[in-house]
């Protein structure tokens, strides 16, 4: 199993002074999951070199077994300080991809044109495409091989408005996830806030929020298998 892992480069929230980027959990998680079942994971960034970790996920109250393991993990560290790019990446060269989120996706690989015909192409190879809590951001420009988006009719999750409204960024952040999704026609359907809850329609899989890492990393583990 041969998986990508695109990352945000993006680590300013807004423009309130402070910093963001990717949620440790939910990179951690599934990373673990997939590589202690013998996957090969490379890591990918738009502007390659050091992906930024959001400070507030790797705090003490957000800690969980698998950052405790990622904090303690040189090779991990290693990787995330010096990502590929991902304008040298091909998606024939690998059987999946998956996208952690954290806030900085909505300012980077929302309108990402390399990481969006990255998708289409792994889409049109009927490989299965995650996302977890924000990184479904990433699919707004995403079309399907019949030009429609990719998420029209399909049934879809990802942050909720109520948990975006809870962390107190609603005004902050450029896109709010869920309206983006029911605007470009997909199913969208949350669980309660901060709740596990990940979906699988096809070969896309998306998760809700941080807690929904590890549900998202088994759907695409069994789909690899």
């Amino acid at each position: 199993m041969k998986i990508l892992f695109v990352v945000t480069s993006h680590d300013k929230l807004g423009d309130t002074g402070k910093k963001t980027g990717f949620w440790v959990e939910e990179f951690a998680n599934p990373y673990y999951t997939l590589l202690d079942k013998g996957a090969t994971i490379t890591i990918a960034t738009p502007k390659g070199g050091i992906a930024p970790i959001d400070p507030s996920s790797d705090s003490p109250d957000a800690a969980t077994a698998d950052t405790e393991r990622f904090n303690k993990d040189a090779d991990a560290q290693a990787k995330i300080a010096n990502t590929y790019k991902l304008s040298d990446m091909n998606p024939d060269n690998f059987d999946a991809v998956f996208y952690p989120g954290g806030h900085g996706p909505l300012w980077d690989l929302a309108n990402d044109k390399t990481s969006i015909a990255l998708i289409e192409k792994f889409n049109s190879q009927q490989k299965p495409i995650a996302f977890v809590c924000h990184a479904p951001v990433a699919l707004k420009g995403v079309k399907n091989t019949d030009g429609k988006y990719l998420v029209k009719g399909k049934k879809v999750t990802g942050f909720s408005n109520l948990e975006e409204t809870q962390v107190g960024l609603t005004e902050i952040v450029p896109i709010l996830v869920e309206d983006m999704l029911i605007e470009a026609g997909a199913f969208y359907s949350n669980a309660d806030a901060w709740a596990p809850y990940a979906i699988q329609d096809g070969n896309l899989i998306t998760g809700q929020n941080p807690a929904s890492s590890q549900l998202v990393a088994e759907k695409l583990l069994a789909s690899l298998n």
